[in-house]
């Protein structure tokens, strides 16, 4: 974990507030009598599918219920919802529509459950827990910023105006603090915590269904890219390169996994290119099963014009896949160029494909990148080292406030919802 923290030339309000215990703001006017567990309301601004969900739902399902209770509130329902009902998990949906609404059931759901701490995620969450608490004695705010969206002038300034109210920010890379310092989240202490990676969850072994179901031969030379089909992506400059590709490699085959607005565009595109890249691209949609399709390739692409960290290129190394990726954002914290995988330049089309005929005609050097790959995500991105560390902003932020934490039997098993079963993704 590593802590990003103001420069000495930054106002010192916020940051002073939050290194005394005092807290005095955040302070109930009537605290409860506690049961011994801190209550944590993780708020989630979309209950659909995605990169984000992932993450958050991954920690959800891990942390430590002897320390915390958890209430899990989302703006909007969706497949997740369902999922964690079925779980068995306190889960509520406030249906939110235009931007100002559910402050007033937010704040109901918040006393109602006498949350101390509201982990928010993703950037509607955000803006809502923040028109929420400001201003009032209650939980503290930490939030996590899972995107590397560019927020508008109108975003930021908002943004910039609530950072008094939140005690946090969490960023998955080094990259994405920098990010943040630059919009103007400063002096809010700004925490690096990378996603992890249930590795259990990628150790199944591939039964090569997926090939056979889409009729790519078994001993095809199979890239893939998971991932939402929306422009920041870079899809088309994966699809633009497979000719090339399919000139030094003839038996190469593309899936792309996911889906988004982009899907008739690609469309479009694939049905432009020369007749045989045209019949080696094969689009899934939306999968709920992308591990175990992972587990069919060859090497995994992520070609994004911009990118937090790329959750799915651990997923693919947790698989031991060699990937190829664009050297954007957070992406060089995770792939170590000819260690790990190879990174290109964005938006290079020839790049792409110099890389994955390179990976094609060297299976050797595949399967080195793959094996360090493996490693250095079972080292450095493991699921249980980013609940750890999350876990850890919870106790230091609640001892500020003048919450007392539970004292936990750490000799046992710390006890959790479960392994998650299977994927939220494509991000």
């Amino acid at each position: 974990m590593h802590t990003v923290r103001p420069s000495s030339g930054t106002p010192a309000g916020h940051e002073g507030a939050i290194s005394l215990a005092a807290y005095p703001r955040r302070r109930r006017a009537q605290p409860r009598q506690r049961a011994a567990r801190p209550r944590i309301a993780q708020l989630l601004a979309s209950g659909t599918t995605g990169g984000a969900q992932q993450s958050a739902i991954d920690l959800i399902l891990h942390l430590d219920r002897r320390a915390f209770e958890v209430t899990t509130i989302f703006l909007s329902g969706g497949p997740v919802v369902d999922r964690l009902r079925r779980l068995g998990l306190s889960v509520h949906v406030l249906d939110v529509g235009a931007p100002d609404e559910g402050v007033g059931e937010l704040a109901g759901i918040l006393e109602q459950t006498e949350s101390d701490l509201v982990h928010a995620h993703m950037f509607a969450a955000e803006r809502l827990a923040a028109a929420t608490l400001t201003g009032r004695s209650g939980p503290i705010l930490v939030a996590t910023i899972h995107s590397s969206r560019v927020r508008s002038a109108a975003d930021r300034d908002m943004l910039a105006a609530a950072n008094p109210t939140f005690a946090r920010l969490i960023v998955p890379s080094r990259a994405m603090a920098d990010k943040v310092a630059a919009e103007g989240r400063g002096p809010v202490r700004t925490t690096v915590i990378p996603n992890g990676v249930d590795l259990g969850r990628h150790r199944t072994r591939p039964g090569g269904w997926f090939r056979a179901s889409f009729g790519i031969p078994s001993d095809a030379f199979l890239i893939g890219v998971v991932g939402r089909l929306e422009p920041e992506k870079g899809h088309p400059f994966l699809l633009a390169a497979m000719p090339a590709v399919l000139d030094a490699v003839p038996d190469a085959w593309l899936v792309v996994i996911g889906d988004g607005s982009q899907v008739p565009d690609l469309h479009a595109q694939v049905a432009a290119l020369p007749a045989m890249a045209a019949q080696r691209i094969v689009f899934t949609g939306a999968r709920r099963d992308v591990s175990a399709l992972t587990g069919d390739l060859d090497v995994a692409v992520l070609p994004s014009l911009r990118e937090a960290q790329g959750l799915v290129l651990l997923e693919a190394m947790a698989r031991g896949k060699p990937v190829v990726a664009s050297k954007v954002g957070g992406i060089p914290e995770v792939v170590l160029p000819g260690r790990t995988g190879l990174l290109v330049p964005p938006a290079n089309p020839a790049a792409l494909a110099a890389a994955l005929v390179r990976l094609a005609g060297d299976p050797d050097l595949a399967h080195r990148l793959g094996e360090a790959g493996l490693s250095r995500v079972t080292h450095h991105f493991s699921l249980e080292a980013m609940v750890a560390a999350v876990e850890r902003v919870y106790r230091q932020e609640l001892r500020r406030a003048g919450v007392q934490l539970a004292t936990t039997a750490l000799q046992a098993p710390a006890p959790r919802i479960g392994r998650a079963s299977g994927e939220i993704a494509p991000i």
